[in-house]
């Protein structure tokens, strides 16, 4: 690990919450297509694969192919919107409306302005979760009011997801380059994290890299708060995610000052 990450001291005052408020204010503007492009994407899974699929797939753990996945596509759908956001959202305000350099042009920080926008990142988590959640509910697939406590989950799991985006964003020439992003990280995770069929099924080298994602963690939470199934391992679970956030906290800010910089 480079050293500068491993003792950086970020800049971070409580003005970073105005980055957050100018996103969350442009976002008010156009919330109504942004919310429809990021939620229809799991609904069309959960109903071709749940409504559809479903129909000719056996019960999985006791459940209904339906109930497997709906909690899962809570949990993806707020890896997909916020990573999104900290990728295509970012770098548009960084590289073409050059909003980074307007802001670190006032007494913000370039480490406040990075760390607005992994809270902005969070905020997409938990709005379209949560609205996948209430979804759900209505359908009738949340058997116990501990699904409430999924949200906190998927304010952590933005977490993690928007510096992982952040992190691609300061590395990224052009906007070309965040289709490897999609489609050797964030792919994958969705298809072997566990949402759609259990991991256990697959070979033991995939089930280890599962546990080493933090979707599959996130995934597993989710499906047990739906159910009310409560253990001691729903700590550990959230536990590593919370790892992931820690230990992803510095490259987004180290990385994207070196970007500013050169």
């Amino acid at each position: 690990m480079n050293p500068k990450m491993i003792f950086f001291r970020p800049q971070i005052t409580p003005l970073f919450i105005k980055v957050f408020k100018r996103n969350f204010l442009v976002f008010l503007k156009n919330w109504k297509s942004s919310l429809m492009f990021n939620f229809l994407e799991p609904v069309l899974y959960l109903t071709a694969l749940g409504f559809g699929l479903g129909l000719y797939v056996e019960d999985i753990q006791g459940l209904t192919y339906l109930q497997f996945i709906a909690p899962g596509l809570v949990a993806s759908s707020a890896m997909w919107s916020t990573s999104f956001e900290s990728t295509y959202g970012s770098f548009t305000r960084m590289q073409l409306n050059r909003i980074f350099h307007a802001m670190i042009a006032t007494p913000l920080s370039l480490d406040e302005v990075v760390a607005g926008e992994i809270l902005f990142g969070a905020f997409k988590s938990v709005l379209y979760g949560t609205v996948f959640l209430l979804v759900i509910s209505l359908l009738g697939l949340t058997a116990s009011p501990w699904a409430l406590l999924i949200i906190p989950v998927l304010f952590l799991t933005g977490i993690v997801f928007s510096e992982l985006g952040m992190i691609w964003t300061s590395i990224s020439p052009n906007f070309d380059s965040f289709a490897y992003f999609f489609t050797i990280i964030i792919t994958p995770m969705f298809l072997f994290s566990g949402i759609f069929f259990p991991l256990n099924t697959m070979p033991l080298w995939v089930q280890i890299i599962g546990w080493f994602t933090p979707l599959f963690h996130a995934v597993q939470l989710s499906r047990s708060l739906v159910l009310g199934e409560l253990s001691t391992l729903l700590c550990a679970h959230f536990s590593i995610i919370l790892a992931f956030a820690l230990a992803l906290a510095a490259p987004p800010m180290v990385l994207m000052k070196k970007r500013m910089i050169s």
